[in-house]
């Protein structure tokens, strides 16, 4: 059978699992959910499906002209065995005067579109809800079911109401509800009430609402008909076919061993990892290996989470990866004729993009009309000396800043002899050196200053520089650092002292990125600075600049802190608890720290010693990350639950939750752990790539190494 038929595998978070938190969590269970698409892709259903029901423990859905058994995981078309009671389900049970109806207690409720009624012997009495918030004449009541422990649900385009023992509590986008527009209700055994709407499902547990809708979840968001059958397993009929989900028990470590075979499966081009593309839509099994910009970075984040791993296991196999991962970083800089430079990606000369003639002297004329600052250099992609590869130049501050984080975590904690140390130091060496030869500026092999490689005093005091001299002065400060702890040179700490004492370095780091206006702030530039941040304070000495640089990175994470990102929330996390380590240590007990200031220490002290991000959100991110990583379009502008962002200068698409942070992770198009979690409407792909693990990879074995996870 040609299976086109999809395995999306995503998160329910568990709130069991957070009972579990002040202990080891990566081998207890939590739910994932497991969907499973029918499709006439596929040829099991054929056309939109208007009804579903259980009919003796089994699934039956019925078309406009045909009825489909569920059998052994499978949609088969079966007359024979269906009773009179499946048979009339072909017409339903609503009329124009009834669009649903349920069995409270002993009574039969019906929902209209003029209200929502208790109807005996033929005769209606109507139902007003209220509560302390709301009091409604529900209209267009089109949903309604009593869950397992006997309440009462109802949709309207009023919201969800729900009575239990005689007392109505009632919801709208204020308390969370997503969606108004419903379909149908069903409810589960475990206590959960599923509602179909015209786009997508919206399911709740403990009165807390999740939504699932585009292709990640359904075959078609307008949703006809649910049930769930005592296991948990949900069934929705929508126009486009069936979806099943599944409650699957999963560990942190069995979904870590998940993902790192996608990425070895589909995501390793000669040891550099990127996303691949998909040549047919949704289709996995169309798979093809790409490039991105940034293979250094992803490559490097990805050596960084076997490291860590490396650290917690002692698997050798995670130290066989970030070994790996190290040497194609380091031909990545080894294979460029500038000692030092390293290049973005490497690609063999037969690789099937035509990659110089898309960045022709043509293409890059056209786009300095644009872009002024666009760098015309050709050939983008020059031939390696031995003529088999080709090489992306132009490198950026972004690969550098992946280049620098990795080499630290991997000669901290996986480098052991002295060569694998010495082959640390010659490449951290190669790269620091290159950037002081040149003024501190990335320099290509047409001996100009790449595009956005100037960390230079000049670039910083220009038109073109200013609103990144505090994030690249952090990084280069950063940088030198790295170089400092991996090679132990002194020169690398004077040339740090010289950018501090001379050019203010350590002072522009005080505000390391850009927060506003809108057009100045990109989401990447959160990693960047994260990670810089991870090497410029472990690997700092010097109280008085630690007492700047944990200011610093409060100031950064305070613009990030509502997006619930795993990644960013760890690396914080583990920075803030080191530097409450040393505030323990009495590091900063000294009176000749800013002497003309002798507030300052004390105060950094006090407001900083401990970190305020909400550690269970990198326990609910990293759950709820789908293990299906195609980029899906998933629009959510609609969603009543969401507060467009005020800010001047903002576009429309950017939002939140009533409660101040980021949608959940699962609810949104992008996977990727690099974007802006307030895009309501970023699509990853739209279905035509998939992307890599690491994004959970590197956060889970990160903060198991630094006991976030306990």
């Amino acid at each position: 059978m040609n299976i086109s038929m999809r395995l999306n595998l995503l998160i329910l978070f568990s709130l069991t699992t957070l009972v579990l938190y002040g202990q080891d969590i990566s081998e207890q269970k939590f739910n994932q959910e497991i969907v499973t698409q029918y499709t006439s892709t596929d040829g099991s259903i054929l056309g939109s499906i208007h009804r579903i029901i259980m009919d003796k423990g089994r699934p039956i859905a019925f078309s406009e002209s045909q009825a489909y058994v569920f059998k052994n995981g499978t949609w088969t078309k079966d007359f024979s065995g269906l009773t009179m009671a499946t048979q009339q389900a072909i017409d339903g049970n609503k009329s124009e005067k009834v669009l649903s109806s349920v069995v409270y207690g002993k009574q039969l409720v019906v929902g209209t579109e003029t209200g929502l009624y208790f109807q005996t012997n033929g005769k209606r009495r109507p139902i007003y809800p209220a509560d302390t918030n709301y009091s409604w004449a529900p209209r267009q009541v089109s949903a309604l079911t009593v869950d397992s422990f006997g309440d009462l649900w109802f949709g309207s385009q009023d919201g969800i109401g729900k009575l239990s023992k005689g007392v109505w509590t009632l919801f709208t986008g204020k308390q969370g509800l997503p969606y108004n527009q419903f379909t149908c209700a069903a409810s589960g055994a475990d206590g959960s009430v599923w509602f179909g709407t015209q786009k997508g499902v919206i399911v709740v547990r403990n009165n807390h609402f999740s939504y699932k809708s585009s292709r990640r979840w359904l075959p078609d968001d307008r949703v006809q008909d649910i049930v769930v059958d005592p296991n948990g397993n949900a069934f929705i009929a929508t126009a486009g076919g069936i979806a099943q989900i599944s409650p699957t028990p999963m560990t942190l470590e069995e979904k870590a061993h998940y993902f790192t075979n996608q990425v070895e499966t589909r995501h390793n081009r000669m040891g550099f990892i990127a996303h691949s593309e998909l040549t047919k839509q949704f289709d996995l099994t169309t798979s093809r290996l790409a490039i991105s910009d940034n293979d250094g970075k992803y490559t490097a984040m990805y050596g960084a989470a076997q490291a860590f791993r490396y650290a917690v296991t002692g698997d050798p196999v995670a130290k066989e990866l970030a070994d790996r991962s190290f040497k194609a970083c380091k031909w990545l800089s080894d294979i460029t004729p500038e000692p030092g430079f390293p290049a973005r990606v490497i690609i063999p000369t037969d690789w099937h993009e035509p990659v110089n003639e898309q960045y022709s002297r043509e293409f890059n004329k056209k786009r300095q009309e644009t872009d002024p600052q666009w760098k015309d250099i050709y050939p983008r992609f020059p031939l390696s000396k031995d003529g088999k590869y080709r090489y992306k130049c132009d490198t950026s501050s972004d690969e550098l800043a992946g280049h620098f984080f990795f080499y630290g975590i991997y000669y901290d904690l996986v480098a052991k002899t002295v060569e694998e140390k010495m082959e640390v130091k010659a490449v951290v060496a190669d790269m620091m050196d290159h950037l002081l030869r040149h003024g501190y500026k990335l320099v290509d092999y047409d001996g100009k200053v790449t595009r956005w490689g100037d960390f230079s005093p000049e670039y910083f005091h220009s038109v073109y520089g200013y609103d990144q001299r505090g994030l690249n002065s952090m990084m280069m400060l950063s940088f030198l650092n790295v170089a400092k702890h991996v090679t132990g040179n002194a020169k690398y700490e004077q040339e740090s002292a010289l950018l501090r004492n001379k050019h203010n370095y350590h002072i522009f780091a005080l505000h390391p990125k850009e927060y506003f206006p809108s057009g100045n702030v990109v989401p990447w530039d959160n990693n960047l600075c994260l990670m810089s941040m991870y090497g410029l304070l472990r690997y700092e000495s010097d109280p008085a600049l630690i007492l700047m640089y944990r200011q610093a990175l409060e100031t950064a994470w305070l613009h990030m802190s509502k997006q619930k990102n795993s990644f960013w929330d760890t690396i914080y996390e583990a920075l803030a608890k080191n530097f409450g380590k040393q505030v323990d240590e009495k590091l900063f007990v000294r009176t000749d720290l800013f002497p003309e200031n002798h507030l300052y220490a004390p105060s950094v002290v006090r407001e900083h010693y401990k970190p305020r991000n909400h550690t269970p959100f990198i326990l609910e991110n990293l759950q709820k990350m789908p293990l299906d990583l195609i980029g899906y379009s998933m629009p959510n502008t609609h969603r009543l639950d969401i507060i467009k962002d005020p800010t001047p200068g903002t576009d429309s698409e950017k939002g939140w939750g009533h409660d101040g942070y980021a949608l959940p992770l699962d609810e949104r198009g992008h996977v990727r752990q690099d974007r802006d979690s307030f895009d309501l409407n970023l699509s990853e792909g739209d279905g035509w790539s998939e992307h890599e693990g690491t994004f959970y990879l590197l956060p889970y074995y990160m903060a198991r190494y630094h006991h976030l996870l306990r």
